[in-house]
């Protein structure tokens, strides 16, 4: 049996707005901006190169999903986004203004800070120490 997370759907204010952070701020493609009414567009993002799963930004289209921007986890960690180096993407990323709440560390697990996108949902930049280079690959 294969199963595997495809897309991660990602309420956003606005779709344009969200697509400029993701791929101007973390150099994130988009995948697809398809038109499927006045007020909806499926909007799929992924960083260049992953193969397995991808966000889906999803425009708020109600006061209850209004209220989840920005606290779709509950103010802890959400996302998880792997790099082969962390020094680089940390400093690019200090460079375009992207804040970062922790201070970077080394854990058993490897290099990781924790930073904000544009709406403030928490995300991890992780670079894994060689012991677990394994989980950057894809199957």
């Amino acid at each position: 049996m294969y199963q595997r997370i495809a897309h991660i759907a990602l309420v956003v204010k606005d779709y344009d707005e969200a697509i400029e952070f993701y791929t101007q701020k973390l150099d994130f493609e988009v995948l697809e901006d398809t038109k499927l009414s006045e007020d909806k567009r499926w909007v799929m993002v992924a960083p260049k190169g992953a193969k397995e799963c991808c966000l889906v930004l999803a425009k708020a289209a109600n006061e209850r999903q209004t209220g989840s921007i920005g606290n779709q986890t509950g103010g802890r960690v959400g996302f998880f986004l792997f790099t082969d180096d962390f020094w680089r993407d940390y400093h690019k990323m200090m460079g375009r203004q992207i804040n970062f709440v922790s201070t970077p560390a080394t854990f058993e697990y490897g290099n990781v800070a924790v930073f904000e996108d544009l709406y403030g949902n928490l995300w991890d930049l992780i670079e894994p120490n060689e012991n677990n280079k394994g989980l950057m690959k894809s199957s």
